[in-house]
């Protein structure tokens, strides 16, 4: 049977936005403590505390941020699977990142009491961030 990884539910609730694909990292972007950026050729993409987001920028209020906790080896496989595939059959949608030591999904705030009842269910360790 796979490893069961512990699982953290961060605090803070996030914000999904679009910036132009040539847009400058804003510096609100850099001041917390969770912040993903991501530049493709087709947008700049970030995901922030819901607080520090403007309002005029294109954007997903209330997401949660799960959090499996690493460091994670790479030659680890299935992790992320084997913790959505559960939550896929009830529907829950989900936004992967992965980060250089682990993994990270996000749910939408209304899903996330069910989120965490079905990875428990699932035999993980699940707590939520101070």
């Amino acid at each position: 049977m796979a490893e069961k990884h512990r699982i953290s539910i961060l605090l803070d609730k996030l914000t999904v936005c679009r910036l132009d694909k040539n847009a400058e990292i804003p510096s609100w972007a850099l001041s917390h403590s969770f912040v993903c950026i991501t530049r493709t050729a087709e947008e700049l993409s970030l995901i922030a505390p819901d607080t520090l987001v403007p309002d005029h920028i294109p954007h997903d209020k209330g997401w949660r941020c799960v959090k499996v906790e690493g460091p994670l080896d790479f030659t680890l496989y299935g992790v992320l699977a084997a913790l959505i595939t559960p939550l896929a059959k009830e529907g829950i949608s989900i936004l992967a990142i992965a980060t250089y030591d682990t993994d990270y999904f996000l749910v939408k705030e209304t899903q996330l009491e069910l989120t965490v009842s079905i990875l428990e269910h699932e035999g993980y360790d699940v707590s939520y961030k101070t």
